[in-house]
């Protein structure tokens, strides 16, 4: 098996109506990456997908275009194509989707574990049989008066755009950190108190 090959999948929803919105942060994520490495995405059957290098490395950019609750789909696909899923076993798979849990801007790394009840690592979960891939987060908050169904489909407020394209940034790197050094090396550089938990703590005190 090539390690130097990966499939990177940004979840979301397709269509113009879910373009920037909370839900679609994965896909946000890797239109920064193909526009910095020059990858060409091109629409085939379930999924738009890009082929090119970050890093050195092989990568296949994929965004489903199933929505959400089915992206485990495409991705089951893209990973036998590429040779990366062998008796039940991932390998080297990065999933980018935002979390409800994290504060708008605040980036996570993981690897394994449950989906927290996301619809999207719900549907790869149940597709590949492995629980055993990496995740970056990227935290969209909550609003308690907001079904969480509808407040996922929002567009980010005015004062969290900022915050955003920061968390973008920064998991953008942090999956150049990945592909070069390692998850673990990524997870102890990028999970830890950001501007955007110092930011949303300062808020919180003011408002107290």
């Amino acid at each position: 098996m090539d390690m130097n090959k990966w499939l990177i999948v940004g979840l979301g929803n397709p269509g113009e109506k879910y373009t920037a919105t909370r839900h679609n942060v994965g896909f946000m994520l890797l239109d920064r990456l193909s526009g910095r490495h020059g990858i060409s995405f091109s629409g085939k059957d379930d999924a738009s997908i890009g082929k090119g290098l970050i890093t050195g490395n092989s990568v296949l950019l994929l965004k489903p275009l199933t929505y959400m609750n089915l992206s485990g789909r495409a991705v089951r696909k893209a990973l036998a194509k590429f040779n990366l899923i062998r008796d039940g076993e991932i390998h080297n798979l990065i999933v980018i989707h935002d979390d409800l849990d994290l504060s708008p801007g605040v980036v996570r790394i993981r690897r394994g574990g449950s989906s927290g009840g996301h619809k999207g690592i719900d549907s790869i979960i149940i597709e590949t049989g492995s629980r055993d891939f990496i995740r970056i987060k990227i935290g969209i908050g909550r609003d308690s008066t907001v079904p969480a169904e509808d407040y996922v489909l929002r567009r980010f407020r005015p004062g969290e755009k900022k915050l955003i394209e920061e968390a973008i940034t920064e998991a953008e790197s942090a999956i150049g950190t990945i592909l070069d050094s390692g998850v673990e090396k990524a997870m102890n550089k990028y999970n830890r108190v950001n501007k955007a938990e110092d930011q949303n703590k300062n808020e919180n005190n003011v408002k107290k």
